[in-house]
């Protein structure tokens, strides 16, 4: 099995403490804390043009809590939980290209729970649907 290169620093040992990552140009696209080869804590993602990309935080390499996705043109794109397990919960949300809303509703353990709502990009009901559970 071939080993994950981002868990390793240059000498080939477990990345540990703050990081700033790049792009092969060397802007930076992502800072952060690895412990023991993993992505630990408070995370920043960057796209090539220095625009925040998302942010949140990771436990053990695991993606945990709210994290907040943005589009290149740094107008929201998404924003949602995630549980211990690393499933979906809570209020999610996605956006328009034009940074209107296009869609919410609840996830719960990784699965659509309750009432779903879709948006046209003039913010207008386009759709309700209905999820068993919540």
């Amino acid at each position: 099995m071939e080993k994950d290169q981002n868990r390793f620093d240059e000498s080939g040992k477990l990345k540990n403490g703050n990081v700033i990552e790049t792009f092969k140009d060397g802007t930076v696209s992502g800072v952060g804390i690895y412990i023991k080869g993993e992505k630990t804590g408070e995370w920043k993602f960057y796209y090539r043009n220095g625009n925040l990309k998302a942010f949140g935080k990771y436990d053990v390499g695991q993606l945990i809590d709210e994290w907040v996705w943005y589009r290149e043109n740094g107008l929201m794109l998404q924003s949602g939980s995630f549980d211990r397990a690393g499933r979906k919960t809570g209020l999610w949300r996605r956006y328009h290209i034009n940074g209107v809303l296009m869609d919410e509703g609840h996830f719960l353990e990784g699965k659509k729970v309750g009432e779903w709502r879709s948006y046209d990009a003039d913010s207008q009901i386009r759709k309700v649907t209905k999820h068993k559970g919540g």
